[in-house]
């Protein structure tokens, strides 16, 4: 039992349970993005709404707390995906295991998923150097404030205007919608809801969830970039 992650279903274990909660954080992390989108669309063009989105996200101290926890999950759930990527290779050449009846898009993702993995880390890497670094360490001329994030929209919003970027992000969020689409179910599947009653339905939720979470971020860059340019 002290051995059980040194074991293929032990990681597999970790890696399902730091990908939900990296779901959720994603959840959450879409709806204050969202408000890049609710701002413009309520006149509230110097982002309000952001803004006092991204205070409360950088000053709670619960979400402090829970920081370097996030850190922490993405860092587990990289190491052991790439742990169980080069065991399964080993194992079965480039088969997946099998797991019922899957849609098309599922079906794709379940055989690329450490691509779609190295596509995302590649992201998260842009990602947090286009924000994350100049929001908590180096600052930004556009942040006026940076510990509580006031002009954070400033930042984002002329970012998302720099071309590469915007397709980096639509790029990203498609990735993101396949790797969850089967990463999703297939995490619930490991924590043992694996019937016939279960799985079909989890497969469908988890598509659904996948594609709302990986289109939106897509969106808001591409709206950003296309409706909202600089004036």
């Amino acid at each position: 039992m002290a051995n059980i992650f040194s074991y293929s279903i032990g990681r597999k274990l970790l890696m399902s349970l730091s990908g939900l909660f990296l779901v959720m954080f994603l959840l959450v992390h879409l709806l204050v993005n969202s408000f890049l989108i609710l701002d413009p669309l309520f006149g509230t063009t110097e982002g309000v709404m952001y803004n006092a989105g991204v205070h409360f996200m950088t000053t709670n101290p619960l979400i402090k707390i829970m920081e370097p926890v996030l850190a922490g999950g993405f860092i587990v759930h990289i190491v052991y995906s790439i742990i169980l990527t080069i065991q399964n290779m080993r194992a079965r050449g480039s088969k997946t295991y099998a797991s019922g009846n899957k849609t098309p898009d599922v079906e794709w993702s379940s055989k690329n998923m450490f691509v779609l993995g190295i596509a995302l880390l590649s992201f998260l890497v842009i990602h947090i150097a286009q924000f994350w670094v100049k929001m908590k360490i180096t600052g930004d001329p556009r942040l006026d404030d940076t510990v509580e994030g006031h002009n954070a929209y400033v930042l984002v919003h002329e970012t998302f205007q720099i071309t590469w970027v915007m397709i980096c992000y639509v790029i990203g969020g498609i990735a993101l919608a396949f790797h969850l689409s089967h990463g999703f179910w297939s995490a619930f599947h490991t924590v043992g809801l694996s019937n016939s009653v279960w799985i079909p339905r989890l497969q469908k939720v988890s598509v659904v969830i996948a594609w709302i979470i990986g289109l939106g971020f897509s969106t808001i860059a591409l709206v950003q970039y296309l409706v909202f340019p600089l004036s």
